[in-house]
Protein backbone atom coordinates (compact mmCIF):
# COMPACT_ATOMS: atom_id res chain seq x y z
CA UNK A 1 0.00 0.00 0.00
CA UNK A 2 2.88 2.34 0.81
CA UNK A 3 4.37 1.83 -2.68
CA UNK A 4 1.04 2.81 -4.25
CA UNK A 5 0.90 6.12 -2.36
CA UNK A 6 4.55 6.79 -3.17
CA UNK A 7 3.77 6.40 -6.88
CA UNK A 8 0.68 8.60 -6.58
CA UNK A 9 2.69 11.27 -4.80
CA UNK A 10 5.34 11.13 -7.49
CA UNK A 11 2.68 11.45 -10.20
CA UNK A 12 1.05 14.42 -8.44
CA UNK A 13 4.42 16.12 -8.00
CA UNK A 14 5.29 15.55 -11.67
CA UNK A 15 1.92 16.84 -12.82
CA UNK A 16 2.18 19.89 -10.58
CA UNK A 17 5.68 20.64 -11.85
CA UNK A 18 4.54 20.28 -15.45
CA UNK A 19 1.58 22.59 -14.91
CA UNK A 20 3.84 25.17 -13.23
CA UNK A 21 6.45 25.12 -16.01
CA UNK A 22 3.81 25.10 -18.75
CA UNK A 23 1.95 28.01 -17.16
CA UNK A 24 5.17 30.00 -16.84
CA UNK A 25 6.03 29.30 -20.50
CA UNK A 26 2.60 30.42 -21.70
CA UNK A 27 2.75 33.51 -19.50
CA UNK A 28 6.15 34.36 -20.96
CA UNK A 29 4.85 33.99 -24.51
CA UNK A 30 1.85 36.17 -23.70
CA UNK A 31 3.93 38.86 -22.01
CA UNK A 32 6.39 38.96 -24.89
CA UNK A 33 3.60 38.91 -27.54
CA UNK A 34 5.53 36.31 -29.52
CA UNK A 35 2.79 35.07 -31.85
CA UNK A 36 1.16 38.46 -32.57
CA UNK A 37 4.59 39.98 -33.24
CA UNK A 38 5.54 37.15 -35.63
CA UNK A 39 2.22 37.54 -37.44
CA UNK A 40 2.79 41.28 -37.71
CA UNK A 41 6.37 40.94 -38.97
CA UNK A 42 5.46 38.37 -41.62
CA UNK A 43 2.18 40.08 -42.55
CA UNK A 44 0.44 36.70 -42.37
CA UNK A 45 -2.62 37.84 -40.46
CA UNK A 46 -4.88 35.08 -41.77
CA UNK A 47 -2.32 32.39 -40.95
CA UNK A 48 -1.79 33.08 -37.26
CA UNK A 49 -3.06 29.58 -36.52
CA UNK A 50 0.04 28.22 -38.30
CA UNK A 51 2.34 30.04 -35.86
CA UNK A 52 0.31 28.90 -32.88
CA UNK A 53 0.24 25.30 -34.12
CA UNK A 54 3.99 25.30 -34.82
CA UNK A 55 4.70 26.58 -31.31
CA UNK A 56 2.42 23.99 -29.72
CA UNK A 57 3.72 21.13 -31.90
CA UNK A 58 7.35 22.00 -31.18
CA UNK A 59 6.68 22.19 -27.47
CA UNK A 60 4.87 18.85 -27.39
CA UNK A 61 7.51 17.15 -29.55
CA UNK A 62 10.44 18.28 -27.41
CA UNK A 63 8.60 17.46 -24.18
CA UNK A 64 8.05 13.92 -25.48
CA UNK A 65 11.68 13.72 -26.65
CA UNK A 66 12.89 14.73 -23.19
CA UNK A 67 10.43 12.51 -21.33
CA UNK A 68 11.20 9.38 -23.36
CA UNK A 69 14.94 10.10 -23.74
CA UNK A 70 14.91 10.07 -27.53
CA UNK A 71 18.41 10.07 -28.98
CA UNK A 72 19.70 10.68 -32.47
CA UNK A 73 22.80 8.72 -33.50
CA UNK A 74 24.21 11.63 -35.52
CA UNK A 75 27.76 12.97 -35.46
CA UNK A 76 28.43 16.17 -33.55
CA UNK A 77 29.14 18.09 -36.76
CA UNK A 78 25.57 17.45 -37.98
CA UNK A 79 24.10 18.56 -34.68
CA UNK A 80 25.95 21.89 -34.82
CA UNK A 81 23.20 23.64 -36.82
CA UNK A 82 20.26 22.63 -34.57
CA UNK A 83 22.27 23.50 -31.46
CA UNK A 84 23.14 26.89 -32.96
CA UNK A 85 19.48 27.55 -33.78
CA UNK A 86 18.45 26.49 -30.27
CA UNK A 87 20.99 28.86 -28.78
CA UNK A 88 19.77 31.70 -30.95
CA UNK A 89 16.18 30.98 -29.88
CA UNK A 90 17.04 31.00 -26.17
CA UNK A 91 19.14 34.14 -26.56
CA UNK A 92 16.38 35.95 -28.43
CA UNK A 93 13.82 34.96 -25.83
CA UNK A 94 16.07 36.25 -23.06
CA UNK A 95 16.71 39.46 -24.99
CA UNK A 96 12.99 39.95 -25.60
CA UNK A 97 12.23 39.43 -21.94
CA UNK A 98 14.83 41.94 -20.82
CA UNK A 99 13.59 44.40 -23.44
CA UNK A 100 10.02 44.09 -22.21
CA UNK A 101 11.04 44.56 -18.60
CA UNK A 102 13.61 47.31 -19.39
CA UNK A 103 16.05 45.56 -17.09
CA UNK A 104 19.30 46.65 -18.70
CA UNK A 105 18.60 50.41 -18.99
CA UNK A 106 17.35 50.57 -15.41
CA UNK A 107 20.33 48.54 -14.20
CA UNK A 108 22.78 50.79 -16.05
CA UNK A 109 21.10 53.97 -14.83
CA UNK A 110 21.07 52.90 -11.19
CA UNK A 111 24.75 51.95 -11.25
CA UNK A 112 25.63 55.07 -13.27
CA UNK A 113 26.94 52.98 -16.16
CA UNK A 114 25.10 54.82 -18.96
CA UNK A 115 28.34 55.54 -20.82
CA UNK A 116 29.31 51.87 -20.71
CA UNK A 117 25.97 50.39 -21.81
CA UNK A 118 27.34 48.89 -25.05
CA UNK A 119 30.31 47.34 -23.24
CA UNK A 120 27.95 45.98 -20.59
CA UNK A 121 25.73 44.37 -23.24
CA UNK A 122 28.72 42.88 -25.05
CA UNK A 123 30.11 41.50 -21.78
CA UNK A 124 26.77 39.83 -21.06
CA UNK A 125 26.54 38.33 -24.56
CA UNK A 126 30.14 37.08 -24.61
CA UNK A 127 29.79 35.70 -21.09
CA UNK A 128 26.70 33.75 -22.11
CA UNK A 129 28.44 32.39 -25.20
CA UNK A 130 31.56 31.42 -23.23
CA UNK A 131 29.47 29.74 -20.54
CA UNK A 132 27.51 27.77 -23.13
CA UNK A 133 30.67 26.61 -24.88
CA UNK A 134 32.24 25.49 -21.60
CA UNK A 135 29.04 23.64 -20.69
CA UNK A 136 28.74 21.90 -24.08
CA UNK A 137 32.40 20.97 -24.50
CA UNK A 138 33.62 20.35 -20.97
CA UNK A 139 30.82 19.76 -18.51
CA UNK A 140 28.34 17.60 -20.43
CA UNK A 141 28.85 13.87 -19.89
CA UNK A 142 29.59 11.81 -22.98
Amino acid sequence: MRELWGGVGLAVAGLAGGVAVGSAFVALLIVLDVVPRLVQLTRAYRRSIVFESALLSGTLFWCAADLFHWETPLPAAVLFVPSLLSGIFVGMMAAALTEVLNVIPIFAKRLRLDRYLFALLMAMVLGKVAGSIVDWLLLQPE
